[in-house]
């Protein structure tokens, strides 16, 4: 069918004007302005501190428990060391016993009720973020989790186990908006040409959160006030505090709201993602969404890495002191070397990826599909050559630390990928992946749990099956988004209004416009 003409009025359609139709948009985008410091920057930064507090606060419950629980009261029951290895120099230290006689089963519902509360948010903050925007609801949720970890040793005590997964689970509440308001806040912050970096950056705070977390919970389990481990939760408290209040001050919606920002930054930025400073977003094309391949791509994807990475996030201290016998105190610190090594290779490849976008020598799909299969091959068999490693602790937590280094090309594949099929619903796509990917997760610490529990069986084994799952659900969740994976910005993503400018329309036909990601973009027919 042939284009519809359109004249300068009808160039607007839903707030937004297509970029190919902007007079001087590459020259807007050719002279960046230079700070040294611009206020996406800040942003970006603060969105970092924001994803290190939430994983902070998810992942200091695993090296926590391992203080809490009563090791030597259950040891008779269903809780054993292993036994196999011939190397006996290795003590089991008792004087570290907790309060509590949980088993396995009991620590992995404990461990997993945070991720109950997560999960049922998700959706609904992607799409009330949508609506209203993310910035209130991030910092107003991070606020509510920070609050109640102060509650996490009272309710221990007071109301057991059930106490205690209340709270976790009310602050799982908190924190669900993090990822898809994050998402939300990048697709209006950070130019097409820099999404890899950015986003890497940002999302490595989880890395750089479990490493602050693991070693420092461990040092506080030993040596902190209140009996040790709930002095994990008061400090940490206190941090995502601070940086709730700081966020909710400091940072601005997008930058046409922000009233301190370069005005040249705020027009490169807005020119480069949506072609004007106002910006009014469409609805939701839930029906598009959902016959979507390359969305269920980055859903599968998502799913897989979370149920590999909360095996090994809740599962690792539990398996360092259980089979490879590391005390508490070294416990935190060498459980946190594979996201130290997580956290460093995500910075260094992100910065691959952005390269072979930008020199064209690799289109989008192909980037984030290659640099993904590094990201999920890598750990599914660093994880099934560890379940053969045996009583070597040295080679083991070598090749679990490469294998989840290697994890961190995820932030430059499928992690970002919602960002390349459509800018206007990244978050509402994130938020649906998140809640699927946390639902898989949660799934693991009681999987492993109960596998692990039983005390007729050798523990190496039990462990050895932990490891082989989560290493297959890693690989053929990879595949499927090798096979149905894109990276090119999907035709749902425009309003169906939106029009051609007359004065390209003979062109368009033949060659469509490229958008400012490299991308093909999307032709306005006309129904008629």
């Amino acid at each position: 069918m042939p284009f519809r003409r359109s004249s300068l009025k009808h160039r607007h359609r839903d707030g937004h004007v297509l970029v190919w139709n902007q007079r001087h948009l590459q020259e807007s985008l050719d002279q960046e302005p230079k700070r040294c410091f611009a206020t996406r920057y800040f942003v970006t930064f603060m969105l970092f501190l924001g994803m290190a507090n939430a994983y902070v606060m998810r992942t200091n419950m695993s090296v926590a428990i391992v203080a809490m629980v009563n090791h030597t009261a259950i040891k008779t029951g269903e809780e054993v060391y292993d036994d196999e290895c011939g190397d006996r120099d290795i003590p089991i230290d008792d004087s570290q016993d907790g309060e509590f006689a949980w088993n396995s089963a009991l620590q992995g519902y404990i461990l997993s009720s945070f991720f109950y509360g997560y999960v049922i948010t998700q959706i609904p903050f992607g799409i009330l973020a949508k609506k209203y925007g993310s910035l209130r609801f991030l910092g107003y949720g991070m606020l509510i989790n920070s609050v109640f970890a102060f509650l996490v040793p009272v309710a221990a005590r007071e109301g057991g186990v059930w106490g205690l997964c209340a709270v976790r689970f009310i602050q799982g509440l908190g924190e669900g908006p993090i990822v898809p308001c994050t998402h939300a806040l990048l697709a209006k912050w950070i130019p097409p040409n820099e999404r890899s970096r950015m986003g890497a950056a940002v999302y490595a705070g989880a890395q750089f959160g479990t490493i602050i977390s693991m070693p420092l919970s461990g040092l506080l389990a030993e040596y902190g006030f209140d009996g040790g481990w709930p002095s994990i939760f008061y400090v940490f408290g206190i941090v995502g505090t601070v940086w709730s209040i700081a966020f909710l001050i400091f940072v601005y919606e997008d930058p046409t709201t922000h009233p301190k920002i370069d005005e040249r930054e705020k027009k490169y930025i807005n020119d480069s993602l949506w072609g004007t400073d106002v910006v009014k977003s469409p609805p939701i094309p839930f029906r598009s969404i959902v016959k979507s391949l390359p969305f269920y791509a980055i859903l599968f994807a998502h799913m897989g890495h979370n149920y590999g990475y909360e095996t090994l996030m809740t599962e690792l201290p539990t398996y360092m002191k259980q089979v490879l016998r590391f005390s508490l105190k070294s416990n935190g610190l060498l459980s946190s070397l594979p996201y130290l090594a997580m956290w460093l290779f995500s910075m260094f490849i992100s910065v691959i990826a952005d390269w072979m976008i930008s020199s064209k020598r690799f289109s989008h799909t192909a980037t984030r599909k290659l640099i993904n299969s590094i990201g999920q091959y890598g750990p599914g068999l660093a994880l099934i050559a560890a379940s053969y490693t045996g009583c070597d602790r040295a080679l083991t937590l070598a090749i679990l630390t490469i294998g989840v280094g290697l994890n961190g090309g995820i932030y430059s594949g499928f992690k970002i990928n919602h960002l390349d099929l459509t800018p206007r619903f990244a978050g509402f796509l994130m938020a649906i992946t998140n809640c699927l990917a946390n639902l898989a997760g949660l799934l693991a610490p009681i999987a492993a749990g109960n596998l692990i529990s039983d005390p007729s069986k050798p523990v190496m084994g039990q462990w050895q099956i932990v490891f082989f799952i989560a290493a297959f659900v890693y690989i053929i969740c990879g595949t499927f988004y090798n096979i149905f994976g894109s990276g090119e910005r999907q035709y749902w993503d425009n309003p169906s209004e939106d029009e051609q400018k007359p004065a390209l329309e003979a062109s368009s036909a033949t060659n469509p416009p490229r958008l400012s990601n490299g991308n093909s973009a999307p032709r306005a027919i006309s129904s008629s």
